[in-house]
């Protein structure tokens, strides 16, 4: 979409600002409600905008939040946990398979997971090489260091690869989302596969002991990449419900419909954690992506269920 007139033309340091005034007269929105257009970009006390109703706010968001929980019931790909790794299995997924269908399911309301800040609260975020060609990628700036390079911000590639990953057709993000378990289904060889995700409002989630009668929903995919983190209070999610005993060269199906990748690897093979460094994250999580990519051709999916 280009930029409006006033978003390109209006000189805000100047004493004497341009002012922008529309005038087409009267129209209908979209209901049928007719409105008049009328408006003014004026940074001296006269700033008017095009006139709407409160219920005009809420049907816009109902219709499209809801269409979206309609049409993403079936997905192809559902990501658990939008931090590093999981914005990073995203990126790849869409930019590679434009014909998936990638739900995204972040318990916090604001995604990013640890990646806006580095080590112990501080700003820079550090990525070994050769993940700086992801970085590159998608357009962060960063320092050479020699064997690793350092972005000033942690959050300046955080917010980048939101707003490149949302840009995605393809891809669905549902925020202040709890994955609260899986489905495990019998597949068609008669053995259990992970097949969905049961999902509810993070805020029913936590509220669990202090309600009643507060079921959750399900999305249906044949792969699920859980990038949970490490332990916390939403973390190592799918690591704590599997039984089992290098996150990059590990990053992999560990169960049927299930593959984990980034600090959640750890928690799930009791490895150690690394230190405050990124470029496993990213380049764990395009790798997810390449599995997820593998899993996909090797099966033949219908309505979300592997059948054969």
């Amino acid at each position: 979409m280009s930029p409006s007139a006033t978003a390109t033309t209006t000189e805000y340091h100047q004493p004497d600002p341009l002012l922008f005034k529309k005038a087409n007269g009267a129209h209908a929105n979209g209901n049928g409600t007719a409105y008049d257009d009328t408006t003014l970009e004026n940074y001296q006390g006269n700033y008017k905008f095009a006139p709407i109703e409160e219920a005009e706010v809420s049907r816009a968001m109902i219709k499209r939040y809801f269409t979206t929980m309609y049409e993403r019931a079936v997905s192809d790909v559902v990501i658990v946990g939008a931090g590093s790794a999981g914005l990073s299995c995203a990126y790849h997924l869409a930019k590679t398979r434009p014909d998936l269908k990638i739900t995204i399911i972040e318990a916090g309301v604001a995604p990013g997971g640890g990646a806006w800040l580095g080590g112990q609260l501080m700003t820079a975020m550090v990525v070994r090489k050769p993940a700086d060609r992801f970085l590159a990628e998608i357009g962060v700036p960063f320092e050479d260091e020699g064997a690793f390079v350092v972005v000033k911000h942690a959050a300046l590639f955080t917010s980048t690869i939101l707003s490149k990953v949302l840009a995605f057709p393809n891809v669905v993000l549902m925020n202040a989302t709890a994955v609260e378990d899986l489905v495990i289904r019998e597949d068609f060889a008669g053995k259990q596969r992970v097949g969905g995700v049961v999902t509810n409002w993070t805020l029913v989630a936590l509220n669990h002991d202090t309600q009643s009668c507060m079921d959750p929903n399900t999305v249906t995919a044949p792969v699920i990449v859980s990038a949970t983190g490490h332990d916390g209070p939403m973390g190592a999610f799918s690591a704590k419900r599997l039984v089992s005993s290098a996150r990059v060269n590990g990053t992999r199906e560990v169960a049927p419909g299930l593959i984990m990748t980034g600090m959640e690897l750890s928690e799930h093979d009791g490895s150690n954690r690394m230190g405050p460094t990124f470029g496993a994250m990213m380049a764990s999580g395009i790798k997810a992506a390449h599995e997820a990519i593998r899993a996909l051709d090797a099966a033949q999916v219908v309505n979300g269920k592997v059948v054969a």
